[in-house]
């Protein structure tokens, strides 16, 4: 794996190769990763592996033509060859009117700023394993647990670097470390499963391993005996890990993209109530030691704190260079991209603000509703914002979680769904999408 200087080095050497070629403009980008991971099932090692990956991407431009190819032989002969073939595939490609590098003057110019995401160490295979069993033994040592999907543990480090033949050349490095562990409780047909798992940009900043399987043997316990429902309307609570799927739907209606293309439920959205007054979702790429923290993005824009919605509102569109184009905006430093193809729009750390109720108080006020602790298919229209997906949980009786629930549907709208969402004030940040405790009520439920 290259270091990031190496790696800009390569990909300057190439966009240059492309303008002698004839290309008028040109990026490259590069990715590298290495990672250890181990797996364990029943108290036996059974899987190790160290990966270790690097390539190069190029795109280049011929007036309004271009074409991307990739390469992981980074040696100069083949990045030649990579860059002779893509030169001659813009010729051939069709012509789009908004494609093109972004816009020179938007480029990030200062250093990068550091973002604490790399620790600077790595764990041992040895030390893996330890880990792997210790969260699996903690996990089955639960009672009522009777069998076991495994326990795991990794510890990686990736580096990108990006460069455009418009003057842009940065990169980043980062570690990245994870234990989990998944376990079944019950016999025969009685049989549930559940997890736990946590990761961290440090090592120093990951949960010990017994905790996280003592959560997933806990959970797979607790959800022994499930009942059905019948169909009916009700309030439904969102536990947190599941609850950030509501934020991932509103940012797929919301990239240039989508409204580009005009097929989004959010079309008409701009400037309006999208959420209850008082809703704050927030996008930090600036995070320290975040999961998805990021000085620049794919096309090399800067990277800045957003709030996409802010007491309710739409604020933005979240755009690459090419739909920002096509709509006649600035792009907004949200490009995402790997080796292949023309970057798209996406988010970093993203989350919603904690609201003021707590936990407690949120489920204590229902008399009869449904507590969703996992989410089953991905039944989303992003078209009509229709939504309908399999879920289990717990029947909230009288203010208390009681008997697990499991084989229901919830069903109902996102635009209605994103106006009655209330937030507790229950935020952590555990993964790259952080959402506290969430109710919506009048959810329609589809049971047995």
């Amino acid at each position: 794996m290259l270091t990031v200087d190496a790696a800009l080095d390569r990909l300057t050497h190439s966009l240059a190769a492309a303008k002698r070629l004839g290309a008028d403009s040109a990026d490259a980008i590069y990715v590298g990763d290495g990672s250890t991971g181990i797996g364990v099932r029943m108290g036996v090692l059974e899987d190790i592996g160290r990966s270790e990956g690097e390539e190069v991407g190029l795109r280049v431009f011929v007036g309004q033509r271009s074409a991307s190819v990739s390469s992981s032989d980074l040696s100069v002969e083949a990045l030649q060859e990579a860059v002779e073939r893509a030169v001659a595939m813009a010729r051939e490609a069709p012509e789009d009117a908004y494609a093109g590098l972004a816009p020179a003057e938007l480029l990030m110019r200062d250093t990068p700023r550091d973002l604490d995401i790399d620790d600077g160490g790595e764990i041992s295979a040895e030390t893996l394993k330890d880990m792997a069993l210790a969260a699996e033994d903690a996990a089955r040592a639960v009672a009522g647990v009777t069998n076991s999907e495994g326990g795991s543990a990794s510890s990686g480090r990736a580096v990108m670097a990006l460069a455009t033949s418009t003057g842009f050349a940065r990169g980043y490095h980062g570690t990245s470390y994870g234990v989990s562990a998944s376990v079944i409780a019950g016999e025969g047909t009685g049989m549930q499963r559940d997890y736990a798992y946590h990761s961290s940009r440090y090592a120093t900043d990951l949960e010990t391993p017994e905790s996280i399987g003592l959560r997933a043997g806990t959970r797979a316990v607790r959800r022994l005996n499930p009942i059905k429902l019948d169909t009916q309307s009700l309030p439904v609570v969102f536990d947190p890990r599941v609850g950030g799927g509501m934020l991932s739907a509103l940012i797929g209606a919301i990239t240039g993209g989508a409204i580009a293309r005009k097929t989004s439920f959010l079309l008409d959205a701009l400037g309006t109530q999208v959420f209850a007054p008082g809703i704050r979702i927030i996008d930090q790429p600036h995070r320290l030691r975040g999961l998805r923290s990021k000085p620049f993005d794919g096309e090399g824009l800067p990277t800045a704190e957003r709030a996409i919605i802010d007491d309710g509102i739409l604020t933005g569109w979240l755009m690459e260079s090419a739909s920002a184009r096509q709509l006649g905006l600035a792009p907004t430093g949200h490009a995402a991209r790997g080796v292949s193809g023309p970057p798209g729009a996406g988010t970093s750390n993203l989350h919603m603000a904690a609201g003021t109720t707590s936990r407690a108080d949120m489920i204590g006020s229902i008399k009869y509703g449904l507590y969703v602790t996992e989410m089953i298919g991905m039944g989303v229209n992003g078209l009509t914002g229709d939504y309908s997906r399999g879920a289990s949980g717990f029947l909230i009786e009288n203010g208390e979680l009681t008997v697990p629930v499991a084989e229901v549907t919830i069903a109902g709208n996102l635009k209605d769904m994103f106006r009655a969402i209330v937030p507790a004030d229950d935020l952590e940040f555990r993964y790259a999408t952080n959402v506290p405790t969430l109710r919506i009520d009048g959810m329609t439920l589809a049971g047995a």
